[in-house]
């Protein structure tokens, strides 16, 4: 039994995780590489480890001749004298094993066959670091920053090193070495040197795949992700659902006094997040999205994927946000493009009247589910009764009214008083009752 061989090739694998069987193999042909350098061909050449003892046995195929002066070429033949002192059964015609001593190579020979073996090695190695960060492919990983390339980022994730390109860079973090980040897996390819891994902390996925990590509800199914909008450094959207209705979605993520949540804000370095409940009517996702922005009212064209948002004057900002942020992530978040008035601009401007998007070409109503009683907060239901009744199918006496009436029913934001004279919301009700 060659114990040092056995003992080698078991560290190997313990240790690179490349298998036996390829290092037998890497051996065997190390084996033919040293025999065709030494005899200049090997095609008569047979390579035989027993896998348990790795005891490993060389021997060449040869045919026997009758004399020595019919040998041609000593390689692949012999003549019966000297077969015969190999075993007694040879005749001539026949063939012969003749076995090869490893200690007849010469030094060239032994290096090459050397090089074959660790050159195997390293194939292996980077090969199953390969296969194990594909599988981490479109995952999130913690590394430890090593040091600045230029403007990238260089991250050890064990057994291979990280790439963290300038483009994927929150803007404004600053890393310190040897200090440990989470990163999202971009991609990773197979080069010969290697596997080249580039991630990324400004995507998207990141924040997913923090809270799948985080919420135990997520990973399990109980809660869904069902969309995401990030703005990386500054403001996260996600909307959720529960499939429990004894699940509250928002809750599970936020935690207990936001514990979880804010578990993942710290390993975001303090980047907002904003989790709201997902809904299959557009109407109300929309609303759900631009929160925390109260919301007058949404008219959704699913076809068109277009929105026109009403909200109070003095929520028109917030609505917004700074810079158009939280009207953008919205947008992102739900898929729809979305057009932000205040109820004064939305009464003044042409063609965002209310009538047009309550009543589809069939005269059928459009959405009654987003305005049936409890959708909307009691504030809203009670400032637009009229939207309810034709939400029940019952038009009202004065379509072009309906609107109009209720944005002039509250309070405006200048505080100037509104006409006495207009019909108020109450008395249009009791007309049509």
């Amino acid at each position: 039994m060659n114990k040092e061989l056995l003992e080698a090739l078991n560290i190997l694998e313990k240790e690179k995780e490349i298998s036996k069987e390829t290092l037998f193999e890497a051996i065997e042909n190390s084996l033919l590489t040293a025999c065709k350098n030494h005899f200049g061909k090997a095609d008569n050449i047979t390579v035989q480890i027993d896998r348990e003892t790795c005891d490993f046995l060389v021997y060449a195929t040869k045919e026997i001749v009758a004399t020595p002066e019919e040998v041609e070429d000593k390689v692949t033949q012999i003549c019966i004298d000297d077969a015969v002192k190999i075993t007694k059964d040879a005749v001539i015609g026949g063939t012969v094993n003749v076995e090869i001593k490893s200690k007849e190579f010469g030094r060239i020979a032994t290096q090459n066959a050397k090089n074959v073996i660790l050159q195997k090695i390293r194939e292996e190695e980077r090969s199953v670091v390969y296969n194990q960060f594909f599988e981490k492919e479109k995952d999130v990983v913690t590394g430890i920053v090593q040091r600045y390339a230029g403007r990238n980022i260089s991250i050890n994730l064990g057994k291979a090193d990280a790439l963290l390109n300038e483009a994927e860079q929150v803007k404004g973090e600053v890393f310190k070495p040897t200090e440990r980040i989470k990163v999202y897996i971009l991609e990773v390819k197979n080069t010969p040197k290697g596997p080249r891994i580039l991630v990324s902390r400004t995507h998207p996925e990141l924040v997913k795949r923090l809270f799948e990590a985080e919420v135990t509800e997520i990973k399990d199914g109980t809660v869904e992700i069902m969309s995401i909008a990030r703005e990386a450094g500054s403001r996260t959207k996600i909307a959720v659902k529960t499939n429990n209705p004894n699940v509250d979605a928002v809750g599970a993520c936020v935690g207990i006094n936001g514990a979880r949540v804010n578990a993942i804000v710290d390993e975001l370095r303090g980047e907002k997040i904003d989790i709201v409940n997902w809904d299959e009517n557009p109407g109300n996702f929309i609303q759900n999205a631009l929160s925390p922005a109260k919301i007058v009212a949404v008219f959704a064209d699913p076809d068109e994927k277009t929105a026109k948002v009403v909200v109070p004057d003095y929520q028109l900002s917030l609505a917004i946000g700074k810079e158009g942020q939280n009207a953008r992530l919205a947008a992102r978040l739900t898929g729809y493009k979305i057009d932000i008035k205040s109820e004064t601009q939305a009464k003044d401007a042409e063609g965002f009247r209310y009538e047009d998007y309550m009543y589809d070409e069939d005269g059928d109503v459009y959405y009654e589910e987003e305005y049936e009683e409890g959708e909307y907060d009691e504030e809203a239901e009670d400032e637009f009764d009229g939207y309810d009744e034709a939400a029940d199918g019952e038009e009202p006496e004065d379509e072009s009214g309906v609107y109009e009436e209720a944005a002039e029913d509250e309070e405006p934001a200048d505080g100037d008083e509104s006409d006495d004279d207009e019909p108020d919301i109450e008395e249009t009700e009791e007309n049509e009752e």
